[in-house]
């Protein structure tokens, strides 16, 4: 790392898969920084709000301040608004768990959730959203990958990583370039991709991407996920028309949000440069 930004988003982001906060020692170590420079990093954090030290001398968590900005921006930008009854629908109708991922520049996230199985197994990771997608052992990943070209797809998967760096990955998640190329393809031909003992072990999930205006650029992708012995190829198949039917409401809601207007027209100018460079 080299600036002083970026040193200070990796503790940031450290900080968020740790609420109840880390010591000084463990951030330093974790984001190969020297521990003064985090000392002073985390006491320039505090004076602007975004930290806290939980006692004297403790350890540092992330204040509240970060998560309502970024709440609020949501709520600004009309994700939300538009998205959370589209999903609590698909929830209620499906039984099992709803996530929504946007595309953020060269990225995937998860921004918005709905749970539907009120009781018995279910799959509920309750952590997700804000997180970047793993492109090559998600489902949502895979329906991303499979509305471009091969060519575009590995690109993506390269600048990621084939390999999912995290405790719990599944057994099935591809591990070869030819075998995510060959379930890139059949996602294509099936109208959706799936995600069976991939991501995390014991868990089967579908998805489909969210174009703007159902015809248009890809939004973001939408799936519905749980335990992997209910969420069998025949339930999915079954659940496909739904699933899409929910994918195409998002999509005519889109041109509602500020955020999915801005995002088409990055893409419209993204792609009228590539025609003037060609």
């Amino acid at each position: 790392m080299s600036s002083v930004l970026e040193k200070a988003l990796a503790i940031v982001e450290l900080l968020v898969d740790h609420p109840m906060g880390l010591p000084v020692t463990t951030i330093a170590a974790v984001t190969e920084q020297p521990a003064s420079g985090v000392h002073r990093t985390l006491q320039e954090l505090a004076r602007l709000g975004y930290v806290r030290q939980l006692q004297a001398g403790g350890d540092y968590a992330l204040t509240i301040k970060l998560p309502a900005l970024g709440l609020g921006f949501m709520g600004r930008a009309g994700i939300t608004d538009v998205a959370q009854p589209v999903l609590d629908q698909l929830a209620a109708d499906s039984g099992e768990l709803i996530r929504l991922s946007v595309i953020d520049g060269e990225r995937l996230i998860w921004v918005a959730v709905a749970q539907g199985a009120t009781r018995g197994l279910r799959y509920d990771p309750g952590q997700e959203q804000g997180v970047v997608v793993h492109l090559a052992s998600s489902a949502g990943g895979k329906a991303w990958l499979a509305s471009m070209s091969d060519d575009e797809a590995l690109a993506c998967v390269g600048a990621q990583g084939l390999l999912r760096q995290a405790e719990g990955m599944g057994p099935n998640a591809p591990t070869s370039i030819t075998l995510l190329l060959q379930q890139l393809a059949e996602a294509r031909a099936r109208g959706y991709a799936t995600a069976v003992d991939s991501y995390i072990a014991g868990m089967a999930a579908m998805a489909v991407p969210v174009r703007y205006h159902g015809d248009g650029p890809v939004l973001g992708c939408l799936s519905i996920a749980g335990p992997a012995v209910r969420m069998t190829p025949e339930r999915m198949a079954e659940l496909a028309p739904r699933l899409q039917a929910a994918a195409g409401e998002l999509g005519a809601a889109a041109a509602g949000t500020k955020y999915f207007q801005a995002n088409v027209r990055a893409i419209d100018a993204d792609a009228e440069d590539g025609r003037k460079s060609a």
